[in-house]
């Protein structure tokens, strides 16, 4: 433990990390979670409104899918930058910074590419609306994860990661409604305005994180504010600890990722994290531009991301439930098996049936969606609160680069395959997901009999 956070003689110590763990589930934390969960969903929201746009902007500037490519790459390579940058952030200058300066980011970038006038452009501002968009997601769920107790914490941390594929959902309908109507700009230009309003929101509301409050001993009275709101009275002069945490504590930072028996851990969940969103991206990027090159029209294909997002909401959230009972290691396995064979029984289905097309893609966002949002918990799970935000940051960056990989490949793959192809990919991509989760050397375990200690974050993650 730091130095200076050794209560002097005299002084009462409370142990945040106890209390809030088996505390009370007050109002200002489920507000805290609405607020990270806002954020998600207009991270996702803005996130995949390039791949609603993508087919008109074909259409209207005669480009290539191939042209393209350089466009979704840019914003995901903003994305796994923006991931590698806030984690680093979140662990040294707080997570609500982080989540305001992340969503006014994206806010500002989206909206302006309804002014862009060529490929370019769009490309610039993909990569730094990409920025804000990888840098909320990290700060988001550590910030959701460190103000619940930990029998809830799987569903709470779940719940907002859930919240990516319900931003896109939100955005197949809107863009269903506006593309028509009103023309691509207007997509970005109204899309971007609203989380500019929710940005204000969180500068005016949203707190800092208790666990992150407790190693800076200048702002503990914040500290002992914030406990009397979650109704957790303190002494004026308490002095504040975290030992479940802080006694593993060396040093900060991606190298501390590695040590204490964590390398397995990082590596696996790395290698979980490329796989399960290149195939994630694969489908937010190119999902509606492979069936309007199959025939459809741009109505059905949005139709058909929108029915893959709807059914990642459901998945996600009957994944977590699982993963409350059983722990994380079956039910991931299971549900990358879905993902998986799910994949390559749309093979077989003919474009044609559009009914049975979208059923198959909704039934195969739910199974992707479930391990992809999920995964989250057991990052929260496995890294301590020093170490947290930058091992889910870390996870997400190497899935960024995953999803880098399939804005090209997925290009290639439809242009010289088709839509069979374009399934494989998805399918193989779920196979190496389930390699990685099976040789994950930590889940989150069963509940156990007192429901108080289940999904209790794993300070000693190599014992």
């Amino acid at each position: 433990m730091p130095s200076e956070t050794i209560p002097r003689p005299g002084r009462v110590s409370i142990d945040v990390g106890d209390a809030i763990d088996n505390g009370p589930w007050t109002g200002l934390q489920k507000f805290v979670v609405l607020l990270a969960a806002l954020s998600i969903v207009l991270d996702g929201f803005d996130g995949q409104l390039i791949g609603y746009a993508i087919p008109v902007l074909i259409k209207e500037w005669g480009v290539s899918r191939g042209d393209f490519a350089p466009v979704v790459a840019a914003g995901l390579s903003g994305m796994g930058l923006g991931s590698a940058i806030a984690g680093y952030l979140g662990d040294r200058f707080g997570r609500r910074v982080v989540i305001i300066g992340s969503v006014l980011a994206f806010a500002v970038a989206t909206s302006a590419i309804g002014l862009s006038q060529g490929l370019v452009s769009i490309a610039v501002l993909r990569f730094c609306a990409g920025l804000g968009i990888g840098g909320a997601l990290p700060s988001a769920t550590t910030m959701a994860a460190e103000y619940t107790p930990a029998r809830r914490r799987t569903m709470a941390v779940t719940a907002t990661i859930v919240c990516v594929p319900l931003g896109g959902m939100l955005a197949g309908f809107y863009a269903g409604y506006v593309l028509p109507s009103f023309g691509w700009r207007t997509l970005f230009l109204v899309g971007g305005s609203l989380p500019l309003v929710l940005g204000l929101l969180l500068l005016a509301c949203l707190p800092e994180s208790p666990r992150f409050l407790v190693r800076r001993p200048a702002r503990w009275p914040e500290l002992g504010r914030l406990l009397h709101r979650m109704s957790l009275p303190v002494p004026d002069d308490a002095a504040f600890t975290d030992p479940r945490e802080q006694k593993l504590e060396l040093r900060q930072g991606f190298r501390a990722l590695f040590e204490q028996g964590r390398a397995r851990d990082t590596v696996t969940l790395g290698a979980a994290f490329f796989l399960c969103l290149l195939a994630v991206y694969a489908a937010f990027s190119w999902l509606p531009t492979v069936l309007t090159s199959e025939g459809l029209s741009v109505a059905t294909a949005g139709s058909g991301l929108t029915a893959y997002n709807m059914g990642g909401v459901f998945g996600a959230l009957l994944c977590a439930q699982a993963i409350t009972r059983f722990g994380s290691r079956w039910p991931l396995i299971l549900c990358c098996a879905g993902g998986a064979l799910s994949a390559f029984f749309l093979e077989s289905v003919d474009v044609g049936n559009t009914t049975l097309l979208i059923a198959g893609l909704g039934l195969h966002g739910l199974f992707v969606n479930a391990v992809q949002s999920t995964m989250y918990a057991v990052c929260a799970y496995v890294y301590p609160t020093n170490v947290r935000a930058t091992g889910t940051a870390s996870a997400l960056a190497f899935g960024r680069c995953g999803a880098l990989v399939g804005a090209f490949v997925g290009a290639i793959v439809i242009t010289a395959g088709g839509v069979a192809a374009y399934l494989t990919l998805l399918g193989v991509a779920m196979v190496g997901v389930l390699v990685a989760v099976a040789l994950l050397p930590h889940h989150i375990p069963r509940r156990a009999p007192n429901p108080a200690m289940a999904a209790v974050p794993n300070t000693a993650a190599g014992l």
